[in-house]
């Protein structure tokens, strides 16, 4: 008994002394919890107030970007009132300055070209434009330079003669006097006989705008504003025999003109179209590409296209057709007793003096005595032509360029291609900004694309 009352006596008083103890700790664990509580606390706020700080540098990065989507907006409507105008002045310049080039700035080429290739007996052939230069010069010299623009006048002529004889044809007969990929095949047919009977009836008036082209200015008299069409009549009425001398009759004439011409018509019909549609999708696969359509600039990329694809045209359809054109000049010529420059020097002139049979006999006779080079003389001033062609053109599509870029202050084309600034101005307009992307995604894409 007394072993168990000291048992009960010792747990007691061990009881006794733990207690202080236990309630230490516990007012030590609850310190420790309350100060994590705040530690908590505190970090829950911080990233509470990061969160809102992201929120709104997100939402000014918006309204920033909205205010100037809105601007580039209402600047872009603002050129789109004003530029119509002035893109259609533009338009109308670049077809001027084409115009131009291909009827006024090309003409002495012409001349050129032509008296190289009827003068049978010449020793240079021409075959490149560094052998023109020197007989150029000594024309210059002798004769002045407007005599490189002899016939300009009556080429002109035979050129509106030529499209007023379309429109009446067209008028009477109603047969179109331009054709599209939309034509039928009968309509198609209708516009190749307009041309036949067009080309036909202008023979005789071509072959006298040739006489005044390539005779010389100090050995010939000066013809005047309308006799082309008294030499093209009178060639037109002698139809069945010649006129005088060796010359060849109408008859002769027209069937190879018409062959020529209709052949080199459709030729350049299908190369210039195939050209403009290749250089259109060209233009529309490379705004694709950049994700944006410029469309105050498509007028003049068409048209720009139209004249690329035109050049391109005439350019092959001259390469390729030039030996039948120095025969067909050939027999024109025959028998007009015309003098024209001797282009070996520059100084001298010569007569044409000629008896070809006809076109089969011409080519025979130029590859006998001249060999197959000598029907290509005067390539050398078909180069110089496009030459200068192209040049124009180039200049004409940079002031273009430039006026168009000060109108609609646009940064210059090697700042927008080396900065993709298009890129960037398609994307921004199409791409929705959600509240929880930052300004540094914005600039991602078109920063991968660069």
């Amino acid at each position: 008994m007394q072993s168990q009352k000291k048992f009960e006596q010792i747990k007691s008083s061990s009881h006794t002394r733990t207690k202080p103890l236990d309630i230490m700790s516990a007012i030590n664990n609850y310190s420790t919890f309350v100060a994590k509580r705040g530690q908590l606390d505190g970090q829950i706020q911080r990233e509470k107030q990061s969160i809102i700080d992201n929120v709104n540098a997100d939402r000014d990065t918006i309204s920033k970007i909205q205010y100037v989507n809105s601007e580039r907006e209402l600047i872009s409507l603002k050129n789109q009132e004003d530029d119509p105008s002035l893109r259609k002045y533009l338009v109308f310049g670049v077809q001027w300055i084409s115009l131009v080039t291909e009827n006024l700035i090309s003409h002495p080429f012409i001349v050129l070209r032509r008296q190289c290739q009827v003068y049978n007996a010449s020793k240079r052939f021409h075959l490149h434009p560094l052998t023109l230069l020197p007989s150029i010069v000594h024309l210059h010299r002798r004769q002045g330079l407007t005599t490189l623009w002899k016939g300009l006048g009556s080429c002109l002529l035979v050129r509106g003669m030529s499209l007023a004889i379309d429109d009446v044809i067209s008028k009477l007969t109603s047969w179109p006097k331009d054709v599209n990929s939309r034509t039928t095949l009968k309509r198609f047919g209708q516009h190749v006989l307009l041309k036949c009977i067009s080309i036909g009836l202008v023979v005789p008036f071509h072959a006298a705008s040739l006489v005044e082209t390539v005779q010389s200015d100090i050995a010939s008299e000066k013809p005047g504003l309308f006799d082309v069409f008294r030499e093209g009549s009178l060639r037109l009425f002698f139809w069945s025999y010649p006129q005088k001398g060796r010359m060849l009759p109408a008859w002769a004439l027209i069937g190879p003109s018409v062959s020529l011409g209709v052949t080199k018509y459709l030729f350049n019909l299908v190369i210039r179209g195939v050209s403009s549609r290749i250089m259109l999708r060209r233009q529309s696969h490379m705004q694709e590409n950049c994700g944006s359509k410029s469309h105050g600039n498509d007028t003049l990329e068409h048209q720009n296209s139209e004249i690329y694809g035109n050049l391109i045209a005439t350019l092959t359809t001259e390469v390729i057709f030039f030996p039948f054109e120095t025969i067909l000049h050939r027999l024109q010529l025959q028998g007009t007793r015309t003098i024209i420059d001797n282009l070996d020097n520059g100084y001298a002139v010569v007569p044409i003096l000629t008896n070809y049979q006809g076109a089969v006999d011409c080519y025979r006779t130029t590859i006998i005595s001249e060999g197959f080079a000598g029907l290509y003389k005067g390539f050398g001033a078909m180069i110089l032509q496009f030459a200068v062609h192209i040049a124009v053109i180039k200049i004409a599509k940079w002031i273009v360029t430039q006026i168009t870029e000060g109108i609609s202050n646009r940064p210059p084309p090697c700042i927008v291609q080396y900065y993709n600034l298009d890129c960037v101005a398609g994307k921004s307009s199409s791409t929705t900004i959600s509240s929880s992307i930052s300004s540094t995604e914005v600039d991602a894409p078109c920063e991968e694309n660069s």
